[in-house]
């Protein structure tokens, strides 16, 4: 059973290669598999590695969106101005 286990793992693409939503979708997989308390010990504890890789990927990209997400605002000359997300000054 482990080298079925450790094969199925290793066909499994790295988590970088995943799009947010595909990872997210397998991390809820994950964890709803281990949830319902039928995986064995080994086969929890690959999840739970797995399942940290795919938690690292999904926060990863969405800090670069977080990043990259910018409000447009107009100034009192009619142009567009970029302001980060952040930016709370509300004018």
């Amino acid at each position: 059973m482990a080298k079925t286990a450790k094969a199925a793992s290793e066909a499994l693409p790295e988590p970088e290669t995943l799009t947010f939503e595909e990872a997210l979708d397998e991390l809820e997989s994950l964890t709803a598999a281990m949830a319902t308390g039928t995986t064995t010990l080994r086969e929890s504890v690959a999840a739970y590695e797995r399942g940290t890789k795919l938690l690292a990927r999904c926060r990863n990209e969405l800090a670069d969106a977080r990043a990259t997400i910018e409000r447009l605002r107009e100034t009192e000359e009619g142009d567009v101005e970029r302001r980060p997300l952040d930016d709370e000054d509300e004018d």
